[in-house]
This record gives C-alpha cells, sequence and structure tokens, in this order.
C-alpha cells in the first residue's frame, strides 16, 4: 500500500518560491529508499526528467546540487516524467558542501567516465548515493579526487570520444544496483 506524503520543495525562480512536490513512502517493506540519485548541477531539462521517472519506478529518491541549467517548472522538465513527477522523493541542494555535510554519513559513489573502477564491481545496497556529474562536463576533478576508490564508470568503446546520455547511465547503474538487491519490492 502506498502512502501519499505532501511536502513542499523550495525552487528559486524569479525569485519567487513556488514548487510543489510529492514524495511516494513506501509503506510495505520498509519506507527506506533503495538509492539516493544525485545529479550535479544538471543542465538538460529532458534528461532530469527521465531521471526522475526512474526514481519513482525504483524507489529512489532524487537529489539536485545546484545551479541547475533549467526551471524546475519547465515543461520539457515535465513532460519528460510524464505523470510521475508528483510521485518524485526530491531534495534540492544549495552546494555540494551543503549536500555533503547533511549526509556525511552516507555511502558514496561517483559516475565518471575517468575511473578506473567499472560499476558492476560494487556491491550496492540500500541508501547508497550515487553522484552523477552535468552532461557538458561531468564531475569536477575535487568531487572525484575526494575518494577515488569509489569512482566507477561504464565501459564504452575505447576508441569514442562520447559518452553516454546522462538519463541512460543512471538507468544501468541504478538497475544494477537493484539487481544485486534482488529487485525489493519491484513485481
Amino acid at each position: 500500500m502506498l502512502q501519499y506524503c505532501k511536502f513542499y520543495t523550495k525552487a528559486l525562480r524569479n525569485f519567487a518560491y513556488r514548487v510543489i512536490c510529492y514524495s511516494i513512502i513506501f509503506t510495505e517493506g520498509g519506507g527506506d529508499v533503495n538509492f539516493n540519485i544525485v545529479l550535479f548541477e544538471p543542465e538538460i531539462p529532458q534528461n532530469t526528467g527521465n531521471i526522475a521517472r526512474t526514481c519513482v519506478l525504483t524507489n529512489s529518491k532524487l537529489h539536485l546540487i545546484k545551479p541547475l541549467g533549467f526551471s524546475l517548472e519547465e515543461k520539457h522538465l515535465k513532460r519528460a516524467g510524464l505523470d510521475y513527477w508528483q510521485y518524485l522523493d526530491l531534495e534540492i541542494h544549495e552546494s555540494y558542501e551543503a549536500f555533503r555535510e547533511k549526509y556525511k554519513e552516507g555511502n558514496f559513489y561517483c559516475s565518471t567516465t575517468k575511473a578506473s573502477h567499472i560499476y558492476t564491481d560494487v556491491k550496492f545496497q540500500q541508501g547508497d548515493f550515487i553522484i552523477f556529474g552535468k552532461e557538458s562536463a561531468g564531475l569536477p576533478d575535487y568531487i572525484r579526487n575526494s575518494d577515488p576508490d569509489k569512482c566507477i564508470r561504464i565501459p564504452m568503446l575505447e576508441t569514442s570520444t562520447r559518452s553516454l546520455n546522462l538519463s541512460n547511465t543512471v538507468s544501468i547503474i541504478a538497475y544494477e544496483g537493484m539487481r544485486q538487491m534482488g529487485f525489493p519490492n519491484m513485481k
């Protein structure tokens, strides 16, 4: 049984705070989220909308770290998330430092093309934080270098100079983690 819980998230848009989101709480099988998906300064609203849908369907919380390259009220963002957006467990952070301070006890992984470890090498656990960089530049050095052993990557063609789309990357890693945990509370 699902219990809907309303919460208010403040988002700056033209100096007005007006975003209302809904959080979905799973009351059967535990109320904890499976994963915490973290987007560092996301730039493309359609990617964030698709990732929001993945978060809802995997019982994962979405964390957005400012600055954002779009407004949370943009139609492209909502269209990509379709009718899932209202069920999203969303938290917005003013900075990476504020985010890490709030969740200092968390277990963090960084998804980056510059990692030596492959995402399937990790033993994911419920509640893990997986941080993804912005579409144009990935994660900055100071984040990647803070714990290089916790950096993971998806293998790609050696000769390619391009990377997978951000929303595809999130889906691949999130579903690997779900697979490792036995797809909890999923049909």
